[in-house]
């Protein structure tokens, strides 16, 4: 499972901006659920030579009345769930109070921790962090996020004191099981949906060593097919399996989609598509795992209910062609028995192997068909294309000028080979490569034999004149 990382410290500290630098976005959202503060984010990790989820908090500044109180539950939450806590403080405001009992409220939690003095850009970075060193949190860490100084030696640190761990166990991992995500907001079904799925005598459900943060991995068999269910939605035993346990924490639901071959997103047919909907779809779109949208509480609407859902569907989640959509209801079993050859298909499409004269030859025909534009006067080439990965799908094509493929001709390109290989449920990635000229830098220069050539030529030339 990814390991986690949490940011805490006073309110402008740098926290946000060394967020954004560890996720190389401006505001890299990816959950925004009743509950969670927006001073408190999620994002994928894109710096070093491992991934990892980083956890943005509001302020900490001892308060405990109305929104600041909020706040402060939500930054505390937030280190309960982190493998290792980054302890932002100014370099430029020096040791404060706050700081301090910061610190030792940190220390009684237990947790790996990292004292990160920011702002030492302008200022010489000894001064700043010594005061720092009575707080008795080790060397501390310079660094200046805004401009990046001293970020990648962070993060190298970091990476020491993070666990390192398989994804799941050897069992879990077992790549003859279809690994299915079931994902969503809190009680939209989740549930009740695996528990439909497991069936009531085919239950084995238990807590698989390797697993973190009680996310559950569940195999089981049906129709000779090997699967396995990561659930979400809380810890589950056997004796407890048809209780409706509706727990929901985001770092459990960013891992499950990571370990997964194919999600099931579940939504509630009753309710309204919300931002928190489109933001774990966005995600598992970003992650490029294959994707189920699973409608539940289907059979309770009438003719105008449904078609103002599929409506809201083409029009909140447009990004989503890709995924396949099942209309359930989880309670009744109506529809849960279609999920499984779309899980089938979806898995099919996200592992296939791709070979390179079959590849070349599509490129050729969607080429012919609608050629890449021009650029400076001169047509981009597209020449043959190779599989690069699978989980997703994913397709290098070579050529030239490759750089300048518009981003409209790049969403045809995944579009068209999509539905030339007949994928189902899952995306498709295209990663570009433009060919070195061999005879570029070489104008001027001439072989030996060459050079002799051009000798006799110019002495020639010399004696005729």
């Amino acid at each position: 499972m990814l390991p986690v990382i949490a940011l805490v410290g006073r309110p402008n500290v740098g926290k946000s901006t060394l967020f954004n630098r560890l996720t190389r976005s401006r505001d890299a959202l990816v959950a925004d659920t009743p509950g969670l503060t927006r001073d408190r984010k999620y994002g994928d990790g894109k710096m070093g030579d491992r991934p990892f989820i980083v956890i943005d908090t509001g302020g900490l500044t001892g308060d405990t009345d109305d929104l600041e109180g909020l706040m402060a539950q939500q930054s505390w939450q937030a280190v309960e769930e982190a493998d290792l806590v980054l302890f932002l403080v100014d370099g430029r405001d020096g040791l404060t109070a706050g700081d301090e009992i910061i610190a030792a409220a940190l220390r009684r939690t237990g947790k790996s921790q990292l004292l990160v003095v920011n702002k030492t850009d302008g200022v010489d970075a000894g001064t700043a962090m010594a005061d720092f060193f009575a707080l008795g949190m080790g060397e501390p860490q310079p660094i200046a996020a805004a401009h990046g100084r001293g970020v990648t030696a962070l993060i190298n640190t970091a990476m020491t004191q993070l666990p390192v761990s398989p994804e799941v166990s050897a069992e879990a991992a077992d790549d003859d099981r279809i690994r299915v995500a079931v994902v969503g907001r809190p009680n939209v079904g989740k549930s009740t949906l695996i528990n439909r799925m497991l069936g009531e005598e085919r239950v084995l459900a238990f807590d698989m060593p390797g697993t973190t943060r009680d996310s559950i991995f569940i195999p089981f068999d049906r129709d000779e097919t090997a699967y396995t269910l990561i659930d979400t939605a809380g810890v589950r035993r056997r004796a407890r399996v048809n209780e409706a346990i509706e727990k929901f924490s985001v770092i459990k639901t960013l891992q499950a989609i990571d370990a997964a071959h194919v999600v099931i997103l579940v939504l509630d047919a009753q309710l309204e598509i919300s931002e928190q909907d489109a933001s774990l779809a966005g995600y598992v779109a970003e992650k490029g795992r294959a994707l189920i949208l699973a409608v539940n509480k289907w059979d309770g609407l009438d003719a105008h209910d449904r078609s103002m859902i599929v409506e809201q569907l083409n029009r909140r989640l447009p990004f989503l062609d890709f995924a396949t959509t099942c209309f359930i209801s989880a309670l009744h079993g109506s529809g849960v028995g279609d999920l499984f050859p779309e899980i089938e298909k979806a898995y099919a499409s996200a592992m296939r192997e791709l070979p390179t004269p079959a590849l070349t030859a599509i490129l050729e025909k969607i080429v012919q068909e609608h050629q890449p534009p021009l650029v400076r006067g001169r047509r981009i080439k597209l020449r043959y294309a190779h599989q690069g990965g699978r989980n997703p799908p994913l397709v290098v094509i070579h050529g030239n000028q490759t750089e300048r493929v518009p981003a409209t001709y790049k969403r045809y390109l995944e579009n068209a080979f999509r539905a030339a290989m007949k994928l189902s449920g899952t995306p498709i990635r295209i990663e570009f490569k433009t060919g070195t000229n061999p005879y570029k830098g070489r104008k001027n220069k001439l072989t030996g034999r060459q050079v002799k050539r051009k000798s006799r030529m110019m002495r020639h030339v010399k004696k005729k004149h």
